[in-house]
C-alpha cells in the first residue's frame, strides 16, 4: 500500500510540474511585472482596471487634503512609461525641466479620454521591445524596467484610494 501512495505522489508531482512549462526567465518576469500592471489582473489591480470607466470629472476629482487626481495620477505614469519607452528606443524624449511635479499638474481633462487611451498604448510597446530585444540589452535595461512595473502599482494603488475615497470605485473590480 505504501508503495501505490508513494508512486502516485511522485506520479502526480511529476504531472504537476509538467502543467508548468514557462521556465522563470528574466524576460518572463520583466514582461509579467509590465503586464499585471497595465491590464492583466493578478495580486492587485492593474492601469486598465483603475481607470475604467471614469469621466474626465471624475478623474479631476481632489479630496481637497492634498492628495493627486486620479487624472493627475495617470499623467504621471503617462509621461515617465513614455518617456522610458522612447529612451529604449534611441528616441528623443520629451523636455523635461526635472520638476516631478510638473508630470501630475500637466492634466488635462479635456485630453482624459487620450489619457486613458495612450498608456495602454505605451505599454503594449514596452512589452513589445521586452519580447523582442537582445538578451544583452534586456540585461542593461532590467533594474529600470522592474522599477516601471513598481512605479506603475505604486501609483495605481494611489489611483484606487483617491477612487474609494471618491466613492467611485466598485470593489468587485479587485480591491474591496
Amino acid at each position: 500500500m505504501k508503495t501505490i501512495v508513494a508512486f502516485l505522489v511522485l506520479f502526480l508531482s511529476f504531472h504537476a510540474y509538467a502543467q508548468n512549462p514557462k521556465a522563470a526567465t528574466l524576460r518572463n518576469i520583466l514582461l509579467e511585472q509590465l503586464r499585471t500592471t497595465h491590464n492583466e489582473k493578478d495580486w492587485f489591480v492593474p492601469i486598465s482596471v483603475a481607470v475604467e470607466g471614469l469621466t474626465a470629472e471624475q478623474a479631476s476629482w481632489k479630496d481637497g487634503s492634498g492628495n493627486h487626481s486620479v487624472g493627475q495620477l495617470s499623467n504621471h505614469l503617462l509621461f515617465w512609461n513614455k518617456r522610458e519607452l522612447l529612451k529604449f528606443k534611441g528616441e528623443p524624449e520629451e523636455k523635461f525641466s526635472g520638476n516631478n511635479d510638473e508630470t501630475f499638474n500637466n492634466f488635462d481633462s479635456k485630453k482624459w479620454s487620450d489619457t486613458v487611451k495612450q498608456p495602454d498604448q505605451v505599454m503594449i510597446e514596452l512589452e513589445k521591445l521586452v519580447e523582442t530585444v537582445d538578451d544583452n540589452k534586456l540585461q542593461a535595461w532590467a533594474s529600470e524596467i522592474a522599477h516601471i512595473g513598481t512605479h506603475n502599482s505604486y501609483h495605481v494603488g494611489q489611483i484606487i484610494f483617491v477612487r474609494k475615497l471618491q466613492g467611485s470605485w466598485n470593489p468587485e473590480k479587485g480591491v474591496k
